[in-house]
């Protein structure tokens, strides 16, 4: 365990500087040795230490600006998905508005969602199946496919901890009028994150990883 006095402090296990950006950010990775550290007030505690994966292939990575309707993101943190058709990216964006947002990011399709709370309790999304019917509160989505994933790593800063990650359950749905969610099952009780399709030329982003001959 180590103090965080302020918004940077010492990586307990290499030394190395680990900042927490944004104050919401409860677990940071250290890029040097890839600790995973979470933040407990003033506490700095070392949780395990994640082996190199592969590098994205994505154009997102940490530190990219994006325009999002009105609002303008900052990515700062990823969670990356195994499945039996490849992996792909959940990027946590700090949004202008002061709130939060995910930019998924697979095969080149991007979608943007956020948290909403429900008052009544979510299926367990392993439980679901195509076609059927979902109504929470006062809308209705209809389920378009399942997804057990492997939690594979994570870096930059999160508003949770990872700690106990494995497999979870992803269920993808649609609502009459066109609108993108997901039932999030790596947590429990399950959330909701609803949002829309996006197409990466709409978020003239900056600060894009570039790849050569593009």
């Amino acid at each position: 365990m180590t103090t965080l006095t302020t918004p940077q402090a010492a990586c307990p296990a290499c030394g190395a500087p680990v900042s927490f950006r944004w104050a919401q950010a409860v677990q940071a990775t250290c890029d040097f040795c890839k600790s995973v550290l979470v933040r407990h007030d003033l506490n700095l505690e070392l949780i395990g230490r994640q082996a190199d994966f592969p590098a994205t292939p994505s154009p997102i990575q940490l530190g990219m600006q994006a325009r999002w309707g009105a609002h303008t993101i900052d990515v700062i943190g990823r969670l990356t998905y195994e499945w039996a058709r490849g992996r792909w990216n959940e990027w946590y964006c700090r949004v202008s508005d002061g709130g939060d947002a995910w930019l998924a990011d697979a095969q080149l399709e991007y979608t943007i969602t956020r948290a909403v709370p429900v008052a009544t309790a979510l299926p367990d999304p392993s439980t679901l199946e195509p076609g059927r019917k979902v109504t929470v509160g006062d809308r209705t989505f209809i389920v378009n496919g399942v997804t057990i994933a492997q939690y594979v790593g994570t870096e930059g800063e999160l508003p949770f901890s990872t700690a106990g990650y494995g497999l979870c359950a992803f269920a993808d749905l649609t609502s009459p009028d066109g609108r993108f969610a997901t039932l999030d099952g790596s947590s429990t009780p399950p959330m909701l994150f609803v949002g829309d399709p996006v197409r990466w030329q709409d978020l003239r982003a900056t600060g894009a990883r570039v790849f050569e001959g593009w």
